[in-house]
C-alpha cells in the first residue's frame, strides 16, 4: 500500500508489492477473528472503548483512519487536480451509479430477499428494520476507506480525491430525502451533527494535516518526501487492521449469536457490491474511461459510509434493532468483499486496456 501510486507524485519507479500488501486477505481474516474473540473475552474493555465518540463518531477509529489515511494524502499535489475536468465521464458514471443506481437496487434486493425469499428465517417483526437498515447503508457512498480501495488498485489519486469530496456535498443535501423516499416516510431525522463531525473527520482534518506535512518534507528536497512516504506506508497498513480488530471487537455478540440472519442479511449486500461496481467498470470500459479511473469509480460505486449508515440505522430504530445489525452486517463484509473487487480490477487490467487498444 505504502508505494502504490508513488510515481503519481514523484516520478519514481514502483517498487514490487510489499509483503504485507501482497497477504492483506489473510491479515484481514485473520485481524476478524481477533477482533470477535477479543470482543467476547473482554466486553468492558470494548465497551469503554466503543463509548469513546462525539456524535456516535468513535474517536478511536477516527484516529486510525488519519493513521491510514494520511500517508496517501501526502502524496497528493494539489495543484494538478485541475487534471481531473479531463475525467468527467468516470465522475459521471459514479455518480449515476451511487444515486441513481444503488439506492434503488438495494431497496428492490431488500424486498426481494429479505420480504419474500428470506422472510421464513427471518423475525417478522424485524422485516422492515432489516430493510431499512440495507437502504441507509446503500445511501451513504464511501469516504474515508475509499483511499485505501484506490492506492489498492493504482488508481488517479486526484480523481478519488475529487470524487470523495464531491459525495460528501451531495450527501449533505441527498442523504435525507432519499433515505425518506426510499423508506416511505414523509420525514426523516438524519444526525447531522454525525454527518458534519465524520466529513470533518475522516475527509478535512487529514487533508490539511497531510499537505502541511508534505509541504514541510518538501522544503527538504524531493528524496526526503519519497522515504518520509515509504516510511510510513506501513504505518497504514497497521491502522487499518487495527481499525478491523476494533470493529469486530465493538461487533462481537451480534456476529456470534445470530449468525443465519447475518448470512441471510450479507446476500443482498454481496450482490449489491458485485452489481454497481461491474456495472460501473463495464461503463468506464466501454466509454473508454483510463483504468486508474475506472477502478475507483467501480470501487466507489460498492462500498459504503458504513459509519453514516450505523449512527443513522441507531438514531432512527435504536441500537438493538435490525436495521442496526444489518448496517454492522455491512461493516462485516466490506472490508474482504472490496478487497476481492479490488483483486478483480487489478487482474483484468490487461483486459480492460485491450479494449481501447482494439478500437471497439
Amino acid at each position: 500500500m505504502s508505494n502504490t501510486n508513488a510515481t503519481a507524485v514523484t516520478g519514481s519507479t514502483k517498487p514490487a508489492i510489499g509483503f504485507f500488501e501482497r497477504y492483506l486477505t489473510v491479515w484481514v481474516a485473520l485481524c476478524i477473528v481477533a477482533g470477535v474473540i477479543l470482543g467476547r473475552s473482554f466486553p468492558s474493555l470494548f465497551q469503554a472503548i466503543a463509548r469513546l465518540g462525539v456524535a456516535q463518531v468513535n474517536i478511536p477509529v477516527g484516529l486510525l483512519i488519519w493513521v491510514m489515511i494520511i500517508p496517501m494524502l501526502v502524496k497528493i499535489d494539489f495543484s494538478a487536480l485541475s487534471q481531473v475536468k479531463g475525467h468527467w465521464r468516470g465522475i459521471g458514471i459514479t455518480l449515476a451509479i451511487n444515486w441513481l443506481v444503488k439506492p434503488f437496487s438495494m431497496a428492490l434486493l431488500g424486498w426481494i430477499f429479505i420480504r419474500h425469499m428470506f422472510a421464513p428465517w427471518l423475525p417478522a417483526d424485524q422485516i422492515d428494520s432489516y430493510i431499512a437498515g440495507l437502504i441507509l447503508l446503500a445511501a451513504a457512498p464511501c469516504t474515508a476507506m475509499l483511499f485505501v480501495w484506490s492506492q489498492l488498485c493504482k488508481g488517479d489519486p486526484y480523481f478519488t480525491l475529487s470524487k470523495v469530496a464531491l459525495n460528501d456535498v451531495i450527501m449533505i443535501v441527498a442523504f435525507a430525502p432519499l433515505v425518506a423516499l426510499l423508506l416511505g416516510l414523509s420525514a426523516i431525522t438524519v444526525p447531522w451533527d454525525t454527518l458534519i463531525t465524520s466529513v470533518g473527520l475522516y475527509i478535512v482534518i487529514p487533508v490539511v494535516l497531510a499537505q502541511w506535512l508534505r509541504r514541510v518534507l518538501l522544503a527538504k528536497g524531493l528524496q526526503q518526501l519519497e522515504r518520509a512516504v515509504s516510511t510510513l506506508g506501513p504505518y497504514s497498513i497497521s491502522a487499518l487492521l487495527l481499525t478491523l480488530v476494533l470493529l469486530f471487537a465493538f461487533q462481537g455478540d451480534a456476529i456470534v449469536e445470530q449468525p443465519l440472519v447475518i448470512a441471510l442479511l450479507a446476500v443482498p449486500i454481496l450482490i449489491q457490491v458485485f452489481l454497481n461496481s461491474g456495472l460501473a467498470y463495464l461503463l468506464n470500459r466501454r466509454l473508454g474511461v483510463a483504468h486508474c479511473v475506472a477502478g475507483p469509480s467501480s470501487l466507489i460505486g460498492a462500498s459504503n459510509f458504513f459509519e453514516l449508515a450505523v449512527a443513522t440505522a441507531i438514531s432512527l430504530f435504536g441500537f438493538k434493532s435490525g436495521a442496526a445489525l444489518a448496517t454492522v452486517v455491512g461493516v462485516l463484509i466490506e472490508v474482504p468483499v472490496m478487497l476481492l473487487v479490488v483483486g478483480i480490477v487489478n487482474r483484468s487490467q490487461h483486459w480492460y486496456e485491450g479494449y481501447a487498444r482494439s478500437g471497439a
